[in-house]
């Protein structure tokens, strides 16, 4: 008897912070986080390898930093912002939230995460998994046998579409996955240890680039992404029943037709069930101006930090690393505690403070006074 109450204290606890929530989702969280460290631990050391290819012998690459901005250009709103609409959306009572990242796109994620969202609700979430999860390799693998101008060129164009693919709908079907198991009431607290365990597999992805070497990055990288389906496949369980198709028998073109017409409706139905809610509107003109403004700024600020300060991958990885940590107790303790007394509302506001002070920060390390204290140290 002595023992009971605080075992039973403690499995009211777990409960309580949505941590048992997340037992049947073992299958999905492993792998989910193994893929999160695998392409997080190439962050710190990708702007060194593409300066040395594209500007050799250069501290300063303009031409890298075109080259990504054409590629944030492709994805303008990508894994940041779907997360973000997916994790508010699965608070409802609707557990198919993938369709409402629909809200939340890019140039070509406007008609990629509401198809990859429509058809993980029509044909499983596991196979959409599977996809997402799989389309990043063939890009880490060409750095793996070569590190040369037109391999990275190669490496961009297909890390392009495999992002298109990818950012942002993983995570939106993931999420759709987890609300199949998670209560409603449950869903606050256990999406808030999903991004936890995020910013906690990006702290270790970064610890591993911090303590390998430089050419061993890409090979365990795209040795760990290659397990990750791979584990999906044997281990994940499917948690949505397709429905029988009434047309095995047509032609192959009416078929394409037919899917093509399907997905046009799908899609409008979506895009007006946004336009007139007031909520979904709001959170749209939120997300959009909020990456519009982030998305520039953090797509080229390696390659400043590298041409002025002459950062390498460690101090890449140990700035990550301390914005992990500081994610990580944010996500898992401070959001369970604070959703049950202020509510959604109070921490979105609270979110968007916090996010215009990090814009106001941003913008204290472009001024010239601070590249002048460099030089004074």
């Amino acid at each position: 008897m002595i023992e009971f109450f605080p075992t039973r204290w403690t499995a009211m606890a777990f409960d309580s912070c949505g941590l048992l929530e997340l037992r049947p989702l073992v299958h999905l969280l492993f792998p989910l986080c193994v893929h999160w460290i695998a392409e997080e631990m190439t962050v710190s050391v990708l702007v060194d390898v593409i300066t040395n290819a594209l500007c050799p012998g250069e501290s300063t690459c303009s031409e890298a930093i075109y080259i990504s901005g054409l590629q944030q250009t492709a994805q303008l709103l990508a894994y940041k912002s779907g997360r973000d609409s997916a994790l508010f959306l699965s608070m409802g009572d609707d557990a198919r939230a993938t369709r409402g990242c629909v809200k939340v796109v890019g140039i070509f994620k406007m008609v990629s995460i509401p198809l990859i969202g429509q058809l993980a609700d029509e044909y499983g979430r596991k196979p959409l998994l599977l996809l997402t999860v799989s389309s990043i390799i063939i890009p880490f693998s060409l750095l793996v046998f070569n590190q040369s101008r037109d391999f990275v060129y190669a490496y961009y164009a297909l890390r392009t579409i495999s992002n298109i693919i990818s950012q942002g709908s993983l995570f939106c079907v993931a999420v759709a996955y987890a609300a199949d198991f998670v209560s409603d009431s449950k869903r606050a607290a256990a999406f808030s240890w999903i991004t936890g365990l995020l910013s906690a597999s990006h702290v270790l992805g970064n610890l591993l680039a911090f303590l390998l070497p430089d050419n061993c990055i890409f090979p365990v990288s795209t040795a760990l992404l290659i397990f990750c389906p791979v584990y999906m496949h044997f281990f994940l369980v499917e948690t949505v029943e397709s429905a029988p198709r009434r047309d095995q028998e047509s032609t192959f073109l009416h078929k394409v037709v037919m899917v093509l017409e399907e997905r046009y409706k799908s899609m409008r139905n979506a895009a007006f069930i946004v336009i007139s809610s007031p909520t979904l509107k709001g959170i749209s003109f939120v997300s959009f101006f909020y990456e519009l403004g982030m998305s520039g700024i953090s797509s080229v600020l390696f390659y400043y930090l590298k041409a002025v300060f002459g950062f390498s991958k460690h101090q890449y990885s140990e700035i990550l690393m301390i914005v992990g940590v500081g994610a990580i107790a944010s996500q898992i303790v401070v959001l369970p505690l604070l959703n049950p007394l202020v509510g959604e509302k109070v921490i979105l506001c609270i979110a968007l403070l916090a996010s215009i002070a990090y814009a106001l920060f941003y913008g204290l390390a472009w001024a010239s006074w601070v590249c002048s204290l460099r030089n004074l140290t």
